[in-house]
C-alpha cells in the first residue's frame, strides 16, 4: 500500500479497511485481520494498525472479542457511509464544486461520466440516479 503524506497513516489503512467493508471484501459479522497480520501485509509497525482498530472501534466500525480477535460490526456499512458522506461534503464536495465552476461547467455535465461510471462499476451498490 502506497501512503499518501496529506493524511495520518492509521487514517489512510482505516480508509482501506473500509473500503474492503463497502466492496463487500470484508463482511458484517465476520472476522478481519489481526493486528499483526494487517502489519505484515501492508508492511507497517503493528502499532499503528492498533491505532486504527482503535479508530475504527470509536466509530463503531469494528468491535474486539477478547482473545479471539477484531470483527465487522453489524451496522458497519451504514456507520461508513454515515462517515464518510460528512468528510465528503465537508471536505471534497467544495472543492469539487468550486473546479466545476471556474470550468464553466454544471452538475449536467458530470451526470453522463457518472452513468458510465456506473455502468462500468456494477459491483459496487450505488444509489438510483
Amino acid at each position: 500500500m502506497e501512503f499518501k503524506e496529506t493524511q495520518a497513516i492509521y487514517l489512510q489503512i482505516g480508509d482501506y479497511i473500509c473500503e474492503n467493508i463497502l466492496t463487500g471484501v470484508w463482511k458484517s459479522g465476520n472476522r478481519i485481520l489481526s493486528i499483526r497480520e494487517l502489519g505484515i501485509h501492508l508492511e507497517v509497525n503493528p502499532n499503528t494498525i492498533m491505532r486504527t482498530y482503535e479508530f475504527l472501534q470509536n466509530q463503531g466500525i469494528i468491535y474486539n472479542k477478547r482473545g479471539i480477535g477484531y470483527y465487522v460490526s453489524e451496522d458497519a456499512l451504514e456507520k461508513i457511509r454515515t462517515y464518510r458522506k460528512a468528510i465528503f461534503m465537508k471536505h471534497e464536495l467544495p472543492q469539487f464544486l468550486k473546479n466545476l465552476q471556474l470550468l464553466g461547467m454544471g452538475i449536467e455535465d458530470i451526470i453522463p461520466h457518472y452513468r458510465q461510471y456506473i455502468d462500468n462499476h456494477p459491483h459496487i451498490n450505488h444509489h438510483e440516479t
